[in-house]
Formats: C-alpha cells, structure tokens, sequence
C-alpha cells in the first residue's frame, strides 16, 4: 500500500527508496534467530543479561549481550542464525575481506597489518617450536598470512568462507583458499599447528570445530586462538559502546577464564595467554 502510494505521487526515486526500504526490513524481520537459555559454551543456565549493544555496521540493531555465572563467556542473544548471519558482513568496513585501501583509515589497517603479520609468524614458530610445518589457518581473509607462511615454506591449508576475500586471496597471492567445509573433511593428525585470528567468535558451532581442531592436530600440535577479550581496558572504559563487541558478528565474547574453561572442555592444555 505505501508503495502504491507513492506510484501515485509520480515520485519514482521515493518509490525506489520506500522498495529498498521494505526488502531490507523484510529480511531482518523474518530470518531465524537464535536465543539461549544455557551457556553455549558451559551449558549452565546461570546467565543473565549484562548490556545492550548496536550493530553500527550494517543493521543499526541492537542486541542483547548475556554473561554466564558459571565460566564468564557473553553471548550475544537472538542472533541471526548460519544462513542469514551472512548479510551482516555486506560491508566495506570489513577490510581483512575487501582488501580496499582507500581512504585513511584502510591505509592505516595495512601498515599495522605489515607489523603485525610479521609477529604472528614469530608467534607460530615459537609456541609451536616447529619451523617449517603444516599448517591450517581457519578463517584466512584474503590469504595475507597464508601467504607469509608459505612464503617462509610452511604447508599451509588456509579455510574462508567469504567469496570476496576468497576472490582477493587468488588475484592477490594465487592463493586457493578452501571453503569452511574442508576442515570437516580433513584426516585426523593432518596439521602441526592450527590458527584462527579474531574467527572463533564468530563461529556458530563452537564446540563442533574445537572438537574437530582436537582430531586433525597432531597429538602435541599447537592452537593458536585471538579473540577480543571483554575484561581489557578498552572494554571496560567503553561498555556497550567497544567496537569489538560487534554485534551480531560477534556471537561470543570470550575472558580469559571462559577461553581456559573452553579449551579444557576439548582437551587442550592452555600454555600461555597473551594480552
């Protein structure tokens, strides 16, 4: 009715926009969501909601973020599920998928991603003590790590789920990124070292992948997990306002003590925690 409405003021550019309006509203109010009356990582049903943040990204919706009692991990509540998460991430401000660097801000992500690249290498070498290794990389972007890793002559097996970034990765570095599916299909004892660098919270089925990091490492293999940590200054100064809740990109929202928790519950021994 409103579109017709507006067929009739003769106004085609308001009757674009009104159509616009209306599939983008049709979209976020009809997908599936999912809300949680347990823990997903611990399963214990002492939680409770601790704030409320904004998707400043895409949506501009808000989203409840829960805190359990029992092991410390936040949620995010009633987010999108694994089919519809996807339009969330429709924007150039996910760079470590667009590779854009236009504009001050993306230059800037570039020059601190030349550093930090190099610190990550060291990183794997280090707590891995293995030099030249097999390594799977879970959640690659545009395959700038996999690349100086195999650069340093390491067999790297590198997973992204995004066709951008997985576009990028070939025309930037020729490299063949896998879908997330591969890891599933991947023998067991396959790798030395896995990583994931600011991926496991975005991850749907945490306790499937932990599960199946533990089958394809070798049996003194090493995993290395970043993710933001919510007990940081950053956090706590900013509250519902720090950038690295994310919302709903970000499902959980991992402390120091809910990370070890995690981790045990899949038999890992935690080595080192960084800030």
């Amino acid at each position: 009715m409103l579109i017709q409405s507006c067929s009739e003021d003769n106004n085609p550019q308001a009757e674009v926009a009104l159509v616009a309006f209306w599939v983008l509203y049709l979209f976020f109010a009809t997908m599936a969501t999912i809300v949680y009356t347990h823990c997903p990582a611990c399963k214990h049903n002492s939680i409770r909601k601790v704030l409320v943040a904004q998707d400043y990204t895409v949506s501009q919706e808000k989203y409840e973020v829960w805190e359990c009692g029992h092991c410390s991990l936040r949620f995010t509540q009633a987010i999108p599920d694994a089919t519809h998460i996807g339009k969330y991430y429709q924007s150039d401000a996910y760079v470590s998928h667009s590779d854009t660097k236009q504009g001050i801000v993306n230059k800037l992500y570039h020059f601190i991603r030349s550093i930090t690249l190099r610190q990550k290498s060291t990183l794997v070498a280090k707590a891995s003590g293995v030099s030249k290794g097999r390594l799977l990389d879970v959640g690659a972007g545009t395959g700038a790590f996999a690349h100086v890793m195999q650069q340093q002559q390491w067999h790297v097996t590198a997973l992204e789920p995004d066709a951008t970034a997985v576009h990028n990765a070939q025309k930037n570095y020729g490299l063949a990124l896998q879908p997330l599916q591969h890891l599933f299909q991947m023998p067991a004892q396959a790798v030395d070292v896995i990583t994931m660098w600011h991926v496991l919270e975005h991850v749907h089925d945490l306790h499937g992948y932990l599960a199946t990091y533990k089958k394809v490492l070798q049996p003194n293999g090493t995993l290395i997990v970043a993710v933001p940590n919510y007990t940081s200054g950053d956090a706590l100064h900013y509250q519902e306002a720090w950038a690295a809740y994310d919302v709903p990109r970000h499902l959980y929202h991992f402390s120091p003590r809910s990370m070890q928790l995690l981790m045990q519950q899949h038999g890992f021994e935690v080595v080192a925690i960084k800030p």
